[in-house]
């Protein structure tokens, strides 16, 4: 799918967008004084797939843990700023690659000069994060939704003409609700207004599994028409969980590499003669260690069975006592249903 075109602005070693691949980003949930613990998340979350990793400053404590956490990680740290010009400044002199700077809640212009100023001078790099939740005019539950997109493009205009006045284009933009109807119309109206890169997401959307749906309708439709450079999903608990959910959306789309296998599992129906989920569960378990971008289908019956082990690296069609396993589309091998995983895994093992 072919991306709309923004500018490409460096955060520290990582170039975002359209002129580069979608970059997953998330945010540490420990407190940023807690040193070793915050750096030993950014390293989980790097190893899930994150290229940013971005760090929460309230206090002059965090910002002066912020400085150590950048000497001991190799990865474009961001600082996440809120209320405090002195935070913004601390953080930018400590290292951060980028600062997130929430247009509700730091509104004085010499104020934003100051910041604007400081990261200037060392070349970091700045995002302008609308929140709705954030933004006095919104809250009220009588602002409708079309008035709500308008403020807040409103808000993103406002800022964006004062950092452009100053001389600074290295900007970063993101506009964020809980719904998602209204999340996916100010992406599009910043999408049409601006050529900055865009970063996007769901604020508050829920425990892991609750954020899942609503983040890939959001994310993925926006992704489908080609808007968006960065993505972070948020979610309740251990951050990991984002990277996975947001892995997801993006393989989805064939906007990522899958390096993990795919297993597709028939729905059953009343043709099933085996129970076809609790065979898919031990599959999906044998498999975990396998990490081959591979298709492995678990099929229950002749319908849908050999037409999708035409499409699987591998397959198992199962039947009542016994299994037909498949390679690259042609039967290999008939084994008692006893045999079916192990004779699963001999296959995968020979691509």
């Amino acid at each position: 799918m072919k991306r709309k075109r923004t500018k490409t602005v460096k955060i520290g070693s990582v170039d975002i967008g359209s002129g580069h691949g979608i970059v997953i980003q998330s945010m540490t949930k420990v407190p940023t004084v807690e040193i070793e613990r915050c750096v030993k998340q950014v390293y989980e979350l790097v190893e899930a797939g994150c290229k940013l990793v971005r760090i929460a400053v309230p206090r002059r404590a965090d910002t002066e843990a912020f400085a150590k956490i950048v000497q001991k990680v190799h990865i474009p740290l961001i600082a996440d700023i809120h209320f405090s010009p002195d935070r913004a400044i601390e953080a930018i002199e400590a290292g951060a690659a980028k600062i997130r700077l929430n247009p509700g809640n730091i509104k004085n212009p010499k104020d934003i000069i100051r910041i604007i100023d400081s990261a200037k001078m060392h070349k970091t790099a700045m995002r302008i994060g609308v929140n709705e939740a954030s933004i006095a005019d919104y809250q009220t539950k009588d602002v409708p939704g079309d008035k709500r997109v308008a403020l807040m493009l409103k808000e993103m205009k406002k800022y964006v003409r004062l950092f452009e006045k100053r001389g600074f284009d290295r900007l970063v933009l993101s506009a964020k609700s809980s719904d998602v109807a209204r999340t996916i119309e100010i992406n599009r109206k910043i999408s049409e207004t601006f050529d900055y890169p865009i970063h996007m997401g769901l604020t508050h959307a829920g425990l892991p599994e609750d954020a899942e749906v609503p983040s890939a309708v959001t994310l993925g439709t926006l992704l489908a028409e080609g808007i968006g450079d960065t993505i972070r999903v948020s979610a309740a608990g251990n951050p990991v969980e984002e990277v996975k959910i947001a892995r997801k959306i993006l393989v989805s789309l064939g906007l990522y590499e899958r390096s993990e296998p795919e297993l597709v599992v028939c729905p059953t129906c009343g043709r099933t003669e085996i129970n076809v989920v609790q065979l898919a569960q031990k599959v999906k378990e044998a498999i975990s260690s396998i990490h081959k971008p591979l298709r492995v289908a678990v099929m229950g019956c002749i319908v849908n069975g050999p037409g999708e082990a035409t499409h699987a690296d591998v397959a198992l069609c199962a039947a009542k006592n016994k299994a037909y396993i498949y390679r690259k589309g042609k039967r290999v091998a008939i084994v008692p249903d006893s045999e079916a995983i192990t004779a699963l895994l001999n296959q995968l093992h020979k691509l």
